[in-house]
């Protein structure tokens, strides 16, 4: 429970720093949305009216008395309203997810089957060369931009072959190619971080025991190797979950899909800086809270880290009975 509140405590500081950090980068931002937006001759408001509009914001009132409004605010689960739109930032992020989480979990799914086929495949392969292949497919995977990734996806399935159509899928196929394009890349780091895990795992005397008697390649890496070779794979895989995002935004701009990155992309635009912080702190949330879930299920994978916790307390009461000896 002890390592639990911890780790909890920390993903806190973690999550108000990324909303501090946030707010002070977007302060600096050149411009005033709202100026932009309402100074307009077209819309014929007054220097009064537009003054009753920055008050409506908040934006008329000191920046250490705007941060602590908005800190109060997400606190209490209200994030403001666009100043593009006039909408509650809450309702957009909502429409929104749905789309994104989506892309994105069929994305990191599809990227672990991917990482795990290039990482067994690669071990198991009869001949050196096919291995020697599968190993360098990761290196060719994380150097491809997303965006240029997406338009040859496009350019062959669509365009060449007709196999998915761009225009006018239903929402399963539509999916198709935007799911390919966000689970390339991110498949590239996880079959590295396996592979080599795997490697070292293989090296270790327990592998040398199991050979020796008896046991095959496929059956001493199935049944032995993975569970030990997983844990630094999981590690990688909570900071790269982090990423998704920022690889949706590219993603569902080539692909036209509606969601947190065309969010993002029309936010940035027109200077919407209540929906952009609130899609940076949604975006900082679902990183520490994946990262929180990999750090409490490690003890549970592997029993020698219950057991250095358990020493850990045991060993601590002995050693304040030898300082006060």
């Amino acid at each position: 429970m002890g390592y639990a509140l911890r780790r909890a405590g920390q993903a806190a500081i973690v999550l108000i720093a990324a909303f501090t950090a946030t707010f002070l980068l977007l302060q600096l931002l050149p411009g005033d949305a709202i100026l932009i937006k309402f100074e307009s001759p077209e819309l014929g408001l007054s220097p009064e009216q537009i003054a009753d509009i920055r008050a409506l914001y908040g934006a008329d009132v000191p920046v250490w008395q705007q941060y602590l409004h908005t800190l109060g605010g997400y606190v209490r689960g209200d994030f403001g309203y666009s100043s593009q739109y006039g909408t509650e930032v809450l309702r957009l992020i909502a429409d929104a997810l749905p789309a994104t989480a989506a892309l994105a979990a069929l994305g990191f799914g599809v990227a672990a089957l991917l990482a795990g086929a290039i990482a067994f495949l690669s071990t198991l392969a009869p001949f050196a060369w096919l291995r020697g292949a599968l190993r360098a497919l990761p290196g060719l995977f994380v150097s491809v931009p997303v965006f240029w990734l997406g338009i040859l996806l496009i350019q062959v399935f669509s365009f060449g072959l007709g196999w998915v159509p761009i225009v006018g899928a239903d929402p399963v196929a539509a999916l198709v190619l935007p799911v390919l394009t966000l689970a390339v890349p991110i498949s590239a780091p996880l079959a590295q971080v396996l592979v080599r895990s795997i490697d070292e795992v293989r090296l270790q005397p327990f592998a040398t025991v199991v050979r020796a008697k008896g046991a095959s390649e496929s059956w001493l890496l199935w049944r032995s190797v993975a569970r030990n070779a997983i844990l630094p794979t999981l590690t990688i895989a909570g900071v790269l979950l982090g990423e998704l995002i920022g690889g949706a935004v590219v993603t569902e701009t080539v692909f036209g899909r509606a969601g947190i990155g065309r969010l993002t992309e029309q936010a940035v635009a027109n200077q919407d800086i209540p929906v952009l912080q609130g899609i940076v702190v949604l975006a900082a949330l679902s990183f520490v809270v994946v990262n929180l879930a990999v750090d409490l299920l490690y003890p549970v994978l592997d029993p020698r880290l219950r057991l250095s916790a358990r020493r850990t307390r045991v060993r601590l009461p002995a050693t304040t009975s030898e300082v006060t000896a």
